[in-house]
Order: structure tokens, then C-alpha cells, then sequence
């Protein structure tokens, strides 16, 4: 695998590649990788004639007061990872390369941003498709390759391929989890052991929501309520929101009938953790 750190680089290779008939997979991340980042890549590299990967602790989706200078960085045990994963090329931009100093452009999913963790987090999205745009225009990926346990983000940057007709396919792989359910995440690395144990609440709550609508029961309200009995044995932890909403307005549906995205977010001390589950 050949680690490249510049833009100009990167296109060059993909150009090459799109020449000679190859296609391109794409797995974009922040790094601090784990089985559910390393599921992305073996997903693209069996739809894929070259893997690239990116690594980019993103500032621009962080707020003021959340983690960015602390968050999780080990890029020589995650390019060994990635290596043994099957990617071709990792994409390690610094800042600078990604933002120029006299940047000013954003490009923001309206409606959509401010909903779920757009809602707790402003801006947070608008950090997120616009460097994801930059990625894409950079990579210029046939294949771009997302995990299901960033639902909205799913949701925002597949609106977004869409207004903006970039020419990529968003592949959705599901969730990698822990044999006790926990959702593979790289911020599970904050928690105590006692607050590992007490975010398994997060997939138990789900799962119930999960045995009830396959029993019948088709209202979000009873659902929802039966969900937060689940949340309610953890009572340290700060419950953010748990919603039952549309998998693609991401508005709130009354009834599941046609399916819905069933989706939560919690603070476990400092440290916040999302699920979701998707109901047909």
C-alpha cells in the first residue's frame, strides 16, 4: 500500500486508473480504524479494481467545544491495517492541503443538516459534505463506501451526490458490532468500563424496538416509548435524542408501516455514541 499526502497525487492516480478501464472504491475516514472501517474496505475491494483510502481528522465538523485535538490518531497501526485489508492507496492529507488558508466555500445540505445529530451538533454537517465533496472531487471515485451506523450522514451525502450530480455510486454497509452488540465506533476507545458497559443500553433499546415491530406493532409513539423503558435502567447516562423517522427525509414518521430509521444518540460521560436500525 502507498501512502500519499498529496491532493494533486491522488487525482493523478485516480486518472490513470479511470484510463486504463479500472474502477475506483472509496473509503473515507478520520482514522482511529477498526473491524467496522476494515468492513468498508473488503467491501470495496470486491467491487473495486483499486482501494483507496483516506485518513483525515476533519476540523470542520468539529463544534468549539467537542474533541477534535483529542481525538484518536494512530496512523501507523491504521496503515498497517488498511495494508492487510487490501487498500491500494491511503490518502493522508494534512490541513493545510485540504483547507488553504483563504478558504471560504462550504457546501451545506440544507433541511436535512439540521436534523438528528445536525440538531445537537450545528454546522457539524456542513463540515462533513463539504469535506467530503472536496474528497470526492479529489479521489474521483467510482464507489464511495459509507457505514450504516452514520445514518444521517448516509442520508445527507447520498442528497448531496445527488443535487450536485457527482458522478459516484454511495455503497451503505451495514453495522459491525461487538459480541455484546455495542456498535463498532472510534470513540468507544473514551469509555470507562463502566461506561462500555452501561452504552450497550444503545443496541438493547434498539433490539427491543426491533422484537415489537416484528410482533406488530406498527406506532412509533408505543415503540419509542418501550425503547426509552430500556434507556431508563442506565439513568447516568444523557439522553440526546431517540427518534423514529423517515430513512430519507429523516422527518418524523407517526407510523413505521413504510418503514423507517429508528435512530438514537447518548452522552456516556463526555463521550457521545449514535445507533440506529433501519425497519422496512
Amino acid at each position: 500500500m502507498q501512502l500519499i499526502s498529496s491532493a494533486a497525487e491522488i487525482t493523478a492516480l485516480s486518472k490513470a486508473a479511470h484510463h486504463a478501464g479500472k474502477r475506483i472504491g472509496f473509503v473515507p475516514t478520520m482514522g482511529a480504524l477498526h473491524p467496522g472501517h476494515l468492513s468498508l474496505v473488503r467491501a470495496a475491494r470486491t467491487q473495486s479494481d483499486v482501494v483507496i483510502a483516506s485518513i483525515f481528522v476533519n476540523p470542520a465538523q468539529f463544534g468549539p467545544m467537542e474533541d477534535f485535538t483529542k481525538y484518536p490518531r494512530s496512523l501507523e497501526t491504521d496503515s498497517a491495517m488498511l495494508a492487510a485489508g487490501g487498500c491500494d492507496y491511503l490518502f493522508h492529507p494534512s490541513v493545510d492541503e485540504m483547507y488553504p488558508k483563504d478558504a471560504d466555500t462550504w457546501v451545506t445540505v440544507e433541511a436535512l443538516s439540521r436534523k438528528l445529530d445536525g440538531h445537537s451538533r450545528p454546522g457539524h454537517f456542513r463540515g462533513v459534505t463539504t469535506v467530503v465533496s472536496k474528497l470526492f472531487n479529489i479521489v474521483q471515485p467510482d464507489f464511495a463506501f459509507f457505514g450504516q451506523k452514520d445514518a444521517a450522514q448516509v442520508v445527507i451525502v447520498t442528497k448531496m451526490v445527488r443535487d450536485l450530480n457527482f458522478p459516484v455510486q454511495i455503497v451503505v454497509c451495514p453495522i459491525v458490532r461487538e459480541a455484546d452488540g455495542l456498535a463498532m465506533s472510534s470513540r468507544n476507545a473514551y469509555l470507562s468500563p463502566a461506561q462500555r458497559k452501561q452504552a450497550t443500553v444503545l443496541s438493547r433499546s434498539l433490539m427491543r424496538v426491533q422484537m415489537l415491530a416484528d410482533q406488530g406493532e406498527h406506532s412509533s409513539a408505543a415503540l419509542l416509548a418501550a425503547a426509552k423503558q430500556i434507556m431508563a435502567e442506565e439513568p447516568s447516562i444523557k439522553l440526546d435524542y431517540f427518534e423514529v423517522v423517515s430513512a430519507t427525509t429523516l422527518d418524523p414518521v407517526l407510523d413505521i408501516s413504510g418503514g423507517a430509521l429508528v435512530a438514537v444518540a447518548a452522552y456516556f460521560g463526555t463521550t457521545r455514541l449514535i445507533d440506529n436500525l433501519l425497519l422496512p
